[in-house]
């Protein structure tokens, strides 16, 4: 009988499509198939002429990019030298996950379906478009296809004789197991626990601890918003980077929400762990130094401000003790989900207050599965706002810190934001970890072209650095269109933009909408000097960027 095996392959850029991966995955193991479940970057591409049967599960990014941890596959995919033929003995499925509010709806699910049929594969369903604009999110298509696919697999891989389809009643057995230390153990040196600066250039799994060197406020005390320029030390780091690059930050869960979280589900943060596999071929969560602590498990790991997704409240579910929590849980992780989306994803409520709202539940939970229940802390994206040949062994970001209401009493923040305000480099040596990533935006080659920039608000972040790099390489024909509320509370960089105006290095265009009573917008001051931006365009062959 031929070897019942599914290999699920994600590309996912906020954790959706992984989790919808890792579902599919938990599906398969009810049927008793052989599954791994990778990111599709982290499996040898090579390979797949080996694979009888593969799922993926994609996410569309940005104007129909790829996500980061499937570019490689990608170019690898689309290369002209592959044979027609040589993907012929793989069944497939693709599922992709987008939004249909932008113009390349599932652009990436689309492709690669095309693509895979061109290399001789044989869809087994036709590619499925989840969509986010659904009334009941992308489940609203996953759901039906799943059911179809299970069918198809099913015929082809029937179960074994004797087995039947685990119940979905029972609950699977967790990816890892935690196996407590004695407390009289040796501890390990305390800097087993700061990321070590890398050999090579700092990335996701090897990231550069930065020093802060500052961390000002740069609007007015009165204005409603919070916006720190930050500066960083990356000396030996190995880091380079240019105008409209972007470095990525990993951040940290705030001591209260850690302490509150190791108090609900009776964990003693100091207790230290080492994690094992259940299964064999299971890889260790990178960044997780074994032995571990609970709490730096807690603080660096496990994203307990995330709005839940419905595999969680699934999980829980069958952790609960208590008959009026279960039948709420198991109603939110119904496929008829508006009650968890009213619940959850309007108001924006985080894990750690879903957790509060389920004490029962919560304090029941076993430790063995804080894994699969919470998703890792993923980095977040800033422009870099400064140039290395303006600050040598320096980097700066310019960070909004982000604070909303919503109908729940406290106001919603932001976790890197709020976390990186809250860093006081007087205090110590305060480091956070980070790398660096090519960004989309280029500025031309030639320093004759002519560049004009839109960037309102703290999107003249990555116009910053461009401005400081093209002026120390001397290029002129810089022209920026700045917009911001009040002139004397939030005009970022105003004195550096007056010097170079001055010096004729800068064309600089201001709209402040609040300063007077009819609002003027950046949109404005470009219709009011239409005639030069033409110019710059027509007879400069200017390019144009525009950061939100």
């Amino acid at each position: 009988m031929a070897e019942r095996r599914l290999l699920v392959l994600f590309g996912s850029q906020t954790g959706t499509a992984q989790d919808t991966a890792e579902r599919i995955g938990r599906e398969a193991k009810r049927r008793h198939l052989r599954c791994r479940v990778e990111a599709l970057d982290s499996c040898d591409v090579a390979n797949l002429i080996h694979e009888p049967l593969v799922v993926f599960v994609c996410a569309t990014t940005g104007q129909g990019d790829p996500p980061d941890n499937m570019k490689m596959f990608w170019r690898f995919l689309f290369r002209k030298n592959l044979p027609a033929g040589s993907l012929c003995q793989l069944d497939y499925a693709v599922l992709g996950l987008g939004d249909s509010s932008y113009p390349k709806f599932n652009f990436v699910a689309k492709k690669l379906h095309k693509r895979l049929l061109q290399l001789g594969g044989n869809p087994l369903l036709p590619v499925a478009l989840g969509d986010d604009q659904h009334d009941l999110g992308p489940d609203a298509v996953v759901d039906p296809w799943l059911v179809a696919l299970w069918d198809k697999i099913l015929a082809l891989y029937p179960l074994p004789p004797g087995l039947e389809i685990i119940s979905p009643n029972v609950c699977l057995p967790p990816k890892y197991t935690l196996h407590y230390l004695p407390e009289d153990c040796p501890q390990p040196e305390r800097a087993l626990l700061q990321p070590a600066a890398p050999r090579a250039a700092p990335c996701e799994l090897h990231p550069f601890a930065a020093h802060v060197v500052s961390n000002q406020r740069v609007t007015a005390p009165s204005h409603f918003q919070d916006v720190r320029l930050i500066e960083f030390d990356i000396a030996g780091s190995g880091i380079t980077f240019s105008a409209g690059d972007v470095v990525m930050i990993q951040p940290q869960n705030c001591p209260e929400d850690v302490h509150q979280f190791c108090q609900l589900l009776r964990l003693e943060p100091h207790r230290r762990f080492m994690l094992e596999p259940t299964e064999s071929g299971t890889s260790l969560p990178p960044l997780l130094p074994q032995p571990c602590t609970i709490q730096y498990l807690v603080t660096h790991y496990l994203d307990i401000s995330c709005v839940p997704r419905r595999s969680f409240f699934e999980l829980l579910a069958y952790f609960s003790t208590n008959e009026l929590e279960r039948e709420k849980l198991q109603e939110f992780s119904s496929a008829q989900g508006q009650e968890l989306y009213s619940y959850c994803n309007r108001p924006r409520r985080t894990t750690l207050e879903a957790l509060w709202d389920f004490p029962h539940t919560t304090c029941a939970i076993p430790a063995d599965y804080l894994l699969d229940l919470i998703p890792r802390i993923r980095p977040r994206a800033f422009s870099i706002t400064s140039s290395m040949l303006a600050h040598p062994e320096r980097m700066q970001i310019l960070v909004a810190v982000v604070r909303y209401k919503t109908r729940l009493s406290k106001p919603r923040r932001g976790l890197c934001s709020t976390w990186l305000a809250s860093l006081n480099p007087e205090q110590g040596d305060v480091r956070v970890p980070l790398w660096v990533k090519k960004g989309g935006m280029k500025f031309p080659a030639d320093p004759a072209t002519p560049v004009i920039m839109i960037g309102p608000g703290t999107g003249v972040a990555p116009f910053r650095a461009a401005i400081q790099e093209r002026v120390a390489l001397g290029c002129r024909g810089n022209c920026l269109f700045f917009g911001c509320r009040h002139k004397s509370k939030d005009f970022y960089y105003q004195t550096e933009w007056e010097e170079l105006v001055t010096k004729g290095l800068l064309t600089l265009f201001t709209a402040f909408s609040r300063d007077q009573e009819e609002k003027v917008y950046v949109q404005h001051r470009i219709r009011e000097n239409g005639r030069l931006v033409w110019e710059l365009l027509s007879s400069g062959n200017a390019h144009i960027y525009l950061a939100g």
